[in-house]
């Protein structure tokens, strides 16, 4: 891969610089017939689209010349000069050019807005009796993993029913080990208790392999042995069995029930539906894995009124599986302009065969209709939310005397007890709604802090805050800047959070207190600014109940951190600050001796007795807890 800047003659300081055609035609003479990427700049150097090239020198010279679209008009029009990359092979250059959308995102190229990972179901293979769990991020855990499923609800759900499908535990490991008697999850038939010897490793171990050969599409085998098994039960007048066998076909039953669609004649693939409409655009995937549906997803990708359905659902594809393994199918309802390059690039990322799939009969094609059935209606849902977002925006905009509706909120607010485990929590509203991957939590960390300090705690959010934003985006051209901030509280908070925007030199973003009034009542809320006396909504105002939602979520979202951290606190010991004690060997620990204050008590033999623990972590250990008297 080579870098080919290739830039035309610079202009004079004095003139305005060049743009347009005559730009893009001093690029074409430099180029050659190489496969490559190309960026498209403006005056300022912002990004305006990246695109790929078989043959850069042909690709390029088409906007060397009048008559694309009127989007890509626009996008000439500004072109002040260009970047070039060369690739060896064209696949290459598609996977870069996807990979720099997601980094710049351009204004002009179709952008996935939502780049989020999707849960798995883990059965963990590191102990005797393993544990089924839901699982997100790298499968560095050894075990099996299932998966992807589109959302946590769709694991639980699933989770849930296998529990009483096949009694597997889903305690940890140090649960476990600590455990002298059956708990609740047994006692409600979800659990077979291996903890205290009620089933036997071997026993145990068949339940794993009937769960992992469900989950790989073999249910229906499972259930007729189950079947058999009921039916001999009941013969021999184990009734009580022969009831739970019952309750175990009828759990399986009812997650294949749950999953809507289990299609026969698929058995692993992803099904892409796209609808455009109105400039938007709504792209709905259903994972098919073992002959089963695991639940489906939505996305909004950036598009123009004029980008066609083959641009949309490439772009879609080459970012949405940029961090993902494609399955071994791609069943998709718009074909592609490159589909035996996206073939190649994802049978490349996955090291064996993808194929892409536009069906035009049979059980695909009816699978294909049920997902764009599914993006239409809910591109309707989320065009008149928009509307309404819009309208309140609107409103907001009129009620604090903004320059127009603000695009982006952030709203703080904190949460402690007596000043312990304080933390910060700042949610983010926009057009489209709440926008929680820009959700940020703050650790208070200010040790000259008196305990219940909030408006202390309020400068330390807002000081941590506008710093790294002067970092990260200086020249507010990133989206990252707050149009509006909402805070929590009232004349003091206001005064805090100033000072410190004076001190960062951004006094030109409004900033609100939210208080609740002299009674602490929904509905009689007021509102703080710098210099201003405090003033209300009337009580029925659409506006007012937004606020309330938005206050709410920021409220909501800085007591669960706040509690987060205190239960993590709570399950600390002072096993955690002796180097070399890692979350394994603790475990050990904790079951041999039975509390990490029998550890610290624990002589050498005893320490050097515990599996895992070799004789000069043990000596480590007791000089720890001695030599702090």
């Amino acid at each position: 891969m080579t870098d080919q800047p290739a830039a035309p003659p610079a202009d004079s300081p004095a003139e305005k610089p060049r743009t347009g055609y005559a730009v893009i035609q001093d690029y074409v003479k430099t180029l050659d017939g190489s496969p490559g990427v190309y960026r498209m700049l403006d005056a300022d150097s912002r990004v305006l689209y990246v695109g790929k090239a078989r043959n850069l020198k042909a690709r390029v010279s088409n906007y060397s010349r009048p008559g694309n679209s009127p989007r890509i008009e626009r996008m000439i029009a500004l072109t002040a000069s260009m970047m070039f990359l060369t690739t060896r092979t064209e696949t290459e250059a598609l996977l870069l050019e996807q990979n720099l959308i997601k980094q710049l995102k351009p204004k002009y190229n179709v952008l996935l807005r939502d780049d989020k990972s999707f849960p798995n179901i883990l059965v963990a293979k590191d102990h005797g009796f393993p544990q089924i769990k839901k699982h997100r991020g790298a499968r560095k855990q050894k075990g099996s993993y299932f998966g992807p499923f589109a959302s946590a609800g769709a694991v639980n759900r699933t989770l849930n029913q296998l529990q009483k499908a096949f009694l597997l535990r889903n305690c940890s490991d140090a649960m476990f080990e600590a455990r002298t008697r059956p708990c609740l999850q047994y006692q409600i038939k979800r659990c077979s208790a291996p903890c205290t010897g009620l089933i036997s490793e071997a026993g145990y171990a068949e339940s794993v392999r009937d769960a992992e050969r469900f989950l790989s599409g073999r249910s229906t085998k499972i259930q007729e042995e189950l079947a058999e098994q009921m039916m001999a039960a009941s013969e021999a007048m184990e009734f009580e069995r022969a009831a739970a066998l019952r309750d175990r076909i009828k759990a399986l039953t009812q997650v294949q029930s749950s999953q809507g669609i289990n299609p026969r004649g698929v058995a692993e693939a992803d099904v892409i539906g796209l609808h455009m409409e109105g400039g938007q655009a709504c792209v709905q995937v259903f994972f098919i894995r073992a002959n089963q549906n695991w639940g489906n997803q939505d996305f909004y990708p950036r598009v123009d009124a004029d980008n066609s359905p083959a641009e949309v659902m490439e772009a879609f594809l080459g970012q949405f599986y940029g961090n993902k393994e494609p399955p071994r199918q791609l069943i998709l309802s718009d074909a592609v302009e490159n589909a035996d390059l996206m073939e190649a690039a994802l049978s490349e990322k996955a090291e064996r065969k993808v194929e892409l799939l536009v069906p035009q009969r049979g059980e695909k094609t009816e699978l294909v209709a049920f997902a764009v059935r599914n993006a239409r209606e809910s591109l309707a849902r989320r065009m008149a939310e928009s509307a309404t977002q819009a309208k309140l925006l609107r409103g907001l905009a009129e009620a604090f005397g903004l320059e127009g509706p603000p695009q982006r909120i952030e709203v703080y607010d904190n949460s402690h007890i007596q000043g312990t485990n304080a933390v910060g929590g700042m949610i983010v509203m926009g057009p489209d709604g709440f926008m929680k991957n820009a959700y940020r939590k703050f650790n208070i960390k200010g040790d000259d802090l008196v305990p219940g300090d909030d408006f202390g705690m309020m400068k330390e959010v807002l000081n941590r805050r506008f710093s790294r934003l002067l970092k990260e985006d200086p020249d507010r051209d990133k989206g990252l800047w707050p149009d509006l901030l909402l805070i929590d509280g009232g004349a003091g908070q206001v005064s805090a959070v100033a000072e410190i925007m004076a001190e960062h030199g951004v006094q030109d973003i409004p900033m609100v207190g939210v208080a609740k009034g002299v009674d602490r009542d929904h509905g009689k809320e007021e509102f703080y600014r710098t210099g201003e006396s405090a003033f209300a909504l009337q009580r029925n105002d659409p506006v007012l109940y937004f606020i309330q939602r938005m206050r709410d979520e920021a409220h909501r979202f800085a007591i669960g951190t706040h509690r987060a951290k205190r239960a993590k606190a709570m399950s600390a010991t002072p096993l955690d600050e002796v180097p070399g004690v890692g979350a394994s060997r603790k475990r050990a620990l904790l079951a041999h001796f039975g509390s990490a204050k029998a550890v610290s008590r624990a002589n050498l033999a005893d320490l050097r007795a515990v599996e895992g623990i070799s004789e000069a972590l043990a000596e480590r250990i007791y000089d720890h807890f001695h030599a702090q008297g």
